[in-house]
């Protein structure tokens, strides 16, 4: 009902969309990065090494695929970083 609040509205809606770009970049680079490890893209240099040293294996696992916990992880982490990136809107 108050036209004097517009200028204050286009702000907000810019703001907005601003962070609205920055969740989907990091939820590309995620995805760019991350679905061809989970798909096993390294799966070619683990098996030219006998033995996948402990610190590697805890994150990709004993074949190259990216070990299901991490991916767990990563995506919980992904989700929880756009929402965090949203509530920058409330101040």
């Amino acid at each position: 009902g108050n036209l004097k609040l517009l200028p204050e509205l286009f702000v907000i809606g810019q703001n907005t969309m601003r962070i609205i770009k920055q969740n989907l970049f990091w939820a590309f680079i995620y995805n760019i990065l991350l679905i061809p490890m989970a798909a096993g893209i390294m799966y070619p240099l683990f098996i030219s090494i006998e033995s996948v040293p402990s610190v590697v294996s805890i994150f990709v696992g004993e074949n190259g695929f990216l070990n299901p916990i991490t991916a767990a992880f990563a995506m919980a982490f992904s989700s929880v970083s756009v929402v965090s990136n949203s509530l920058r809107l409330k101040n």
